[in-house]
């Protein structure tokens, strides 16, 4: 079976779905903007950029730089983490 096979089937199951969108960094985005009462014209005053880029941005159609990603941390209160986290195997 192939990747895109299994990952379709799992998250055919809702609460792998939530749990999925939870880890996206377009939905934490938005997540975070609608909890801090802002709209995405807004946010993109306060990061300097147009209302379109916050919108590509939130709905995964963009590859921001870091640096956008971080002036959007900011603009939203927040910090911005980029991890990598060890396999229990080693990688293999």
């Amino acid at each position: 079976m192939r990747f895109e096979e299994v990952k379709a089937q799992l998250l055919a199951d809702p609460e792998v779905q939530q749990a999925y969108d939870a880890l996206e960094p377009a939905y934490q985005i938005a997540r975070l903007r609608i909890a801090r009462g802002l709209t995405q014209t807004q946010l993109a005053q306060l990061v300097g950029t147009k209302q379109p880029s916050i919108a590509r941005l939130e709905s995964g159609a963009s590859q921001p730089s870091m640096a956008f990603l971080q002036k959007v941390a900011a603009a939203l209160g927040a910090r911005l983490e980029v991890r990598l986290v060890p396999l229990p195997n080693g990688g293999q």
